[in-house]
């Protein structure tokens, strides 16, 4: 029996064997990534996000489904933008054809009802106090040393109980792995010294990564100089995807 046959059947068999499935652990990996290395447990990596800047031309979408080989149908993603159009009347229609890929066609609201429009990039918000961990029955959501939260799609078993946990709809099952999939900052590259895909193609800068609490940095000077927001701050899951300029109608 493979270990992934053997783990679900696990996990199906909890209740009846009395295992309380978040407790379940399967080694040590704490530091596991997509490259296998090992960095520095001195950082604490996070992005800060310039609603203003942001045109919503959706070359972070189209980069980073190049980039993480994610697969291309148009309702798989690791980051994409929302579009949020205002009316005099108090309306508000909310979009994201195809994640933004292809940028945004007319809205459908006429210019003179139109009160205002702006992009919203989302993204997994790399959580300090993430749910999809907790509710993980193997331990495949997993996080790094430097605040990264990763799967492990050795471990995962496709339960979905991470993407049914995510309070950001950051999350989808791999079609044709069959495991959880989502943003990771572009582990790979910052274990490199890299910048994520999305934000080294950002032709206004909206994307800003590094580490909040390093001084004289990008992230740390934006965070700094902009009143700032994260989504869903009721839930306490705190964030570290920062945004400037947010509007509370964005959830």
């Amino acid at each position: 029996m493979k270990r992934r046959e053997f783990l679900r059947n696990l996990v199906s068999a909890a209740p009846a064997l009395g295992i309380l499935a978040a407790g379940v652990k399967l080694g040590d990996y704490v530091e596991a990534s997509e490259t296998g290395r090992r960095t520095e447990a001195v950082h604490l990596y996070g992005m800060g996000i310039d609603v203003d800047a942001c045109i919503g031309c959706g070359r972070c979408a189209v980069a980073c489904k190049a980039e993480n080989h994610v697969p291309d149908d148009p309702f798989f993603f690791r980051t994409w933008v929302e579009r949020y159009v205002f009316s005099v009347d108090g309306g508000l229609r909310v979009d994201s054809p195809n994640g933004g890929m292809a940028a945004f066609p007319p809205s459908g609201v006429p210019d003179e009802r139109r009160m205002r429009a702006y992009y919203v990039p989302k993204l997994c918000n790399q959580c300090r106090k993430p749910p999809c961990v907790q509710v993980c029955p193997v331990g495949a959501t997993f996080q790094t040393r430097d605040g990264v939260t990763l799967v492990d799609p050795d471990y995962c078993i496709g339960c979905r109980y991470c993407i049914q946990a995510c309070p950001y709809g950051a999350r989808y099952l791999h079609p044709q792995k069959k495991v959880a999939d989502k943003c990771t900052f572009c582990y790979h590259r910052i274990v490199k010294g890299l910048v994520p895909a999305c934000v080294e193609v950002c032709p206004k800068s909206a994307r800003i990564f590094g580490e909040p609490r390093q001084s004289n940095t990008p992230l740390w000077e934006f965070m700094k100089n902009h009143r700032l927001q994260v989504l869903k701050p009721n839930l306490r899951t705190e964030p570290k995807v920062y945004y400037s300029s947010l509007d509370s109608e964005v959830r």
